[in-house]
């Protein structure tokens, strides 16, 4: 409904929210490119989604993958942590991560936020990887070690390949996450040049209601349209990484 909207004129969407336009108004998303400096915006969304994915794939994997391999209870106290973490609300942690953020001089900063995104998803990404790497054999591991690798060559050479369904599932949750957030990069980003494609399009939003609806609508089009190509490029290990996870960790 919000892409058969944002063809339509002011007046077409104030008339009817559900009516097929009359005449498809393709100057929307001209002008919604040009108000919300789309270009930018992008680069900017693109950076902060880049840097937190690959925190969290190579932080989750590594971690998950160590935990799953070392028997004890040290091991289960620590994936345990992480677990729990994952049940606390963000609400209750946002203003204190504010004043972190703002202490480490993170704050208005694109790879600060980034940063943040690492520390904040990390944990569901290990819960996968965990369990993931159960189903890869220790015989593996062995025979590499036999061969000469070392721990980190054994990882990135023989382990990490074989990661690739749950590194997809990882990737595409992460980035559905973080390219549609809009609370945090809000709380984060103070300066309107490096604002991601949600928050450039909150500007778009008058005071007292005097809202530009048909660049809003196009806006948000043009913000959702690089992830929904991503998903659909990825879907097929959405499920398998996700089953093969939960049900083996």
């Amino acid at each position: 409904m919000g892409v058969l909207n944002s063809v339509k004129t002011e007046g077409e969407m104030l008339n009817g929210i559900l009516s097929w336009p009359r005449h498809f108004a393709w100057s929307n998303y001209a002008d919604a490119y040009r108000k919300i400096d789309f270009l930018r915006s992008l680069g900017n969304t693109a950076a902060v989604t880049a840097v937190g994915l690959a925190g969290i794939v190579l932080f989750a994997a590594m971690a998950g993958y160590k935990l799953s391999r070392t028997p004890g209870k040290l091991s289960g106290f620590l994936f345990g942590l992480f677990v729990l973490s994952m049940l606390i609300p963000f609400h209750s942690i946002m203003i204190t991560l504010v004043r972190i953020a703002k202490n480490l001089t993170v704050q208005g900063s694109t790879v600060g936020l980034g940063l943040i995104y690492i520390g904040l998803g990390v944990s569901m990404a290990i819960f996968l990887y965990h369990g993931f790497v159960k189903s890869i054999p220790r015989d593996l591991d062995e025979a590499a070690v036999i061969d000469g690798c070392g721990e980190f060559r054994l990882f990135f050479a023989v382990i990490l390949p074989l990661l690739l369904p749950v590194t997809a599932t990882v990737a595409i949750l992460n980035a559905l996450w973080m390219w549609n957030d809009f609370l945090l990069p809000l709380l984060m980003l103070t300066d309107s040049a490096s604002y991601t494609l949600l928050l450039s399009t909150n500007m778009l939003f008058g005071q007292y209601g005097n809202n530009d609806w048909s660049a809003i609508l196009a806006s948000l089009v043009l913000a959702l349209l690089p992830v929904v190509l991503l998903y659909l490029l990825l879907q097929k290990y959405i499920l398998n990484g996700i089953a093969d996870g939960a049900i083996k960790g």
